[in-house]
């Protein structure tokens, strides 16, 4: 009797499971906004203010939510990377690969308020509540740049080796860098300001976005053909995923429990259901080619994808077809 209840709890439960994964929504390209030519990198909803931040190499363009207005030149820099709003949306700070600096900007007129040099090729950027600080990851220089964004000044620079690219955030002191050179995922005490472990990845090479689910405890690395998700309790794997070539980010929904992977080569865009035990693809959405990063806006749901139209010569290398560049929303 024992016996066949737990078979029976069990497979009550695998059902529940597989019901809760496949009631995942399903995500549609709504719209196409457009955008002026050039390239672009991460983007970020800044939601105080109700707009997506994309860095646009030269400057930062903005695109206010909900009417889809475009306001372009905005924190004017060289090489710029990620614009992470801060001061609950007044101030937006930008990484500035070119300058090797990261600059404090008014977020509505786009003004630059200060210049703080970091480490030496500064590319994504994320703030701890934990510590109030934002984990500058210096892409060239294999460092943690830390900036205090009260104080517009760094605070202190954690060495960890190769060539980064993006981290997460446990909002308990950790944090966890991918270690683009090495494929692995190197685990910072910040408080102590240093390295406490490497994790591999074993079925993901060349890691590049980088996602957090507080509520499995999940870190999720988006590698070129294939994510990991690792248990960050002690670093195992807890599933091998095969999502698309030219991944450049990912980012985890938790109101829906659903994490979202784009894939520049292939056009592609992975949706990752958490909910209900072992992570699984639930849906594989045609974005288009050169749709790489993205952007999460919790109340809607909705995402945002800069990309372009590109040409291929036969002789290797792309280029951008001019006036195709737009943001396409993805809505569930």
């Amino acid at each position: 009797m024992h016996g066949i209840l737990t078979t029976a709890l069990i497979g009550l439960a695998i059902g529940c499971a597989g019901a809760a994964q496949a009631a995942a929504p399903a995500y549609h390209v709504v719209a196409k906004v457009p955008g002026a030519d050039g390239g672009w990198d991460y983007a970020r909803v800044d939601e105080a203010q109700h707009r997506v931040l994309i860095t646009r190499g030269s400057s930062v363009m903005a695109l206010d939510l909900p009417a889809d207005k475009v306001v372009a030149g905005l924190a004017p820099g060289r090489a710029e990377h990620i614009a992470l709003p801060i001061e609950g949306g007044a101030e937006m700070l930008v990484t500035d690969g070119g300058a090797n600096a990261v600059l404090f900007a008014d977020a509505r007129t786009g003004r630059v308020q200060a210049s703080v040099p970091v480490g030496k090729g500064p590319d994504s950027a994320t703030f701890d509540p934990h510590s109030g600080l934002v984990l500058v990851v210096d892409h060239a220089g294999g460092a943690l740049s830390l900036v205090d964004p009260k104080a517009r000044k760094v605070v202190g620079t954690i060495p960890v080796g190769g060539v980064l690219e993006e981290a997460s955030v446990d909002g308990h002191g950790r944090a966890f860098v991918n270690v683009v050179s090495e494929s692995k995922v190197a685990v910072v005490d910040i408080a102590a300001r240093k390295i406490v472990a490497r994790w591999d990845l074993p079925g993901c090479s060349h890691p590049t976005g980088s996602a957090f689910d507080a509520r499995d405890g999940d870190l999720i690395a988006a590698c070129q053909g294939a994510t990991d998700v690792l248990s960050v309790a002690d670093g195992k794997l807890v599933a091998t995923l095969k999502t698309g070539q030219g991944a450049d980010g990912a980012i985890y929904d938790p109101q829906r429990r659903l994490a979202f992977v784009p894939a520049a080569r292939d056009g592609i865009l992975s949706v990752i259901a958490f909910s209900g035990g072992q992570p699984k693809i639930v849906q594989t959405l045609t974005t288009q080619k050169g749709a790489r990063t993205i952007a999460l806006d919790e109340a809607s749901g909705r995402l945002y994808l800069p990309t372009a139209q590109y040409v291929l010569p036969p002789g290797g290398g792309y280029k951008v077809v001019p006036g195709t560049f737009q943001v396409l929303v993805v809505a569930p």
